[in-house]
């Protein structure tokens, strides 16, 4: 095995192109004056795969300075059934989960490890700072798990009525903590309260979106597909809350076409949402780069009505430059809303065709192939992509049956508790 080293890289800003160092846990260029995503240009413009290092074989196109322990890959394989039933000839399946007849080896059943292993490959060894991550559940169960294994202290900030997607195969370790906004808060009530933890200098914002190694973690599930495939896909399709993996998709393709031996596609992301919970579809249609304005009590009614709670964060990276709006624009995506009735069926589809579950965000993407196919954004032999962002959790409970552990919440704080975000911070604090 070859002896792992740093990945060389520098960040450019999209807005303005200004390239400079990465002092160690950048997460805007502070010299560009408006909300702008900064991207990692690779010292290495040829991507070497090591098989060996699992999660870690894409690490020449990871900001990372360390390989972290038990980490799992996207495996992607060429679909039969599913692609039979929608009439394509070319249709690949990047799985994220569990799934172990097929190699699938994510005990969190979730995509969001590929996150957690890259930034927290990223964080310096040394760093004596609590990482603070906001989820709607899947990302949190991802963090808690690669960080109770490596012993990194983290802050984990879910709605409390989604707690119960924190489960695991055994208890977790003591460094890993939880607190909620109170049961009818959603995703951004838990970022509110991330914010507020974040006050207190001991604590370290994971960054979402605007973390590169976030951003180019999720970008392995592209590239495991096109690496199988061996050729950049015509179509990719993703349901998506924050957007943030269609991004990493789009930035991981522009790498590939600089790379050379992947061909000369830009890759069109085919992206979806669950009704009624549509702020990104809505604004794409509006041909508006802003989204959409939206009453905040609405927003959270319509957030807790989706079944596939993960797609609810009301302050997506939509906007800003490099988001989801700059991505779609340039490799001239589609977007598709599907309703909790018609996910369900999709899901249920899945596992009769192709032989494992899948979670409802997931689906939603399955559902919308259905949607391009009636409408004819698709061809029969295109080499088309479908990003299974999670599944296999059946398998996992049934595997793990007498083993499964429920991470409990420190505090639940009411919604109105968070008005006072130094006493949030302060009790926070007590509990490291």
């Amino acid at each position: 095995m070859k002896e792992f080293k740093p990945t060389q890289y520098t960040l450019k800003t999209v807005a303005t192109g200004r390239e400079f160092t990465d002092s160690g846990w950048v997460l805007a260029d502070p010299e560009c004056a408006k909300p702008s995503l900064v991207r990692a240009i690779y010292a290495k413009k040829q991507l070497e795969v090591r098989e060996e290092w699992d999660f870690y074989r894409f690490a020449d196109w990871l900001p990372v300075s360390r390989m972290l322990s038990h980490s799992a890959t996207t495996v992607t394989y060429r679909s039969e059934g599913l692609a039979k039933h929608f009439g394509l000839d070319n249709l690949y399946i990047a799985f994220s989960g569990y799934w172990p007849e097929k190699g699938a080896k994510m005990r969190t059943c979730s995509f969001k490890e590929t996150e957690a292993y890259s930034v927290c490959g990223r964080l310096a060894p040394d760093c004596d700072k609590v990482l603070v991550v906001a989820s709607a559940g899947n990302t949190a169960r991802a963090f808690a798990q690669v960080c109770s294994e490596n012993n990194i202290p983290l802050l984990l900030c879910v709605p409390e009525d989604n707690i119960g997607d924190l489960w695991f195969a055994q208890p977790l370790n003591d460094c890993v903590k939880l607190v909620c906004p109170a049961s009818g808060s959603d995703y951004f009530d838990a970022i509110c309260l991330a914010q507020a933890a974040c006050l207190n200098p001991n604590m370290q914002d994971e960054g979402g979106a605007k973390n590169v190694a976030r951003r180019d973690g999720m970008g392995t599930s592209y590239l495991s597909a096109a690496v199988a495939i061996g050729q950049i896909p015509d179509v990719y399709f993703q349901a998506i809350g924050s957007g943030t993996g269609a991004i990493a998709a789009w930035e991981a393709n522009l790498r590939l076409l600089e790379d050379g031996r992947f061909g000369t596609k830009k890759t069109r992301l085919y992206l979806s949402q669950n009704i009624p919970f549509t702020p990104m579809y809505d604004a794409f249609y509006a041909d508006s780069r802003d989204l959409l304005p939206m009453d905040d009590a609405d927003a959270r009614v319509k957030a807790c009505a989706i079944d596939a709670k993960v797609l609810s964060n009301r302050r997506p990276p939509y906007s800003i430059a490099g988001g989801v709006y700059d991505a779609l624009k340039d490799s001239r995506g589609e977007m598709f809303i599907v309703d909790n009735e018609t996910l369900a069926h999709y899901g249920r589809l899945f596992e009769e065709l192709e032989g494992c579950d899948i979670n409802p965000a997931a689906a939603v993407a399955v559902a919308s192939i259905a949607q391009a196919v009636e409408k004819g954004l698709v061809r029969r032999d295109e080499i088309i992509m479908l990003n299974i962002t999670g599944g296999g959790k059946d398998r996992f409970m049934k595997d793990f049956a007498d083993e499964v552990f429920y991470l409990r919440p420190s505090i639940v704080f009411d919604r109105c508790a968070l008005d006072d975000k130094e006493a949030v911070a302060k009790r926070i604090a007590e509990l490291f």
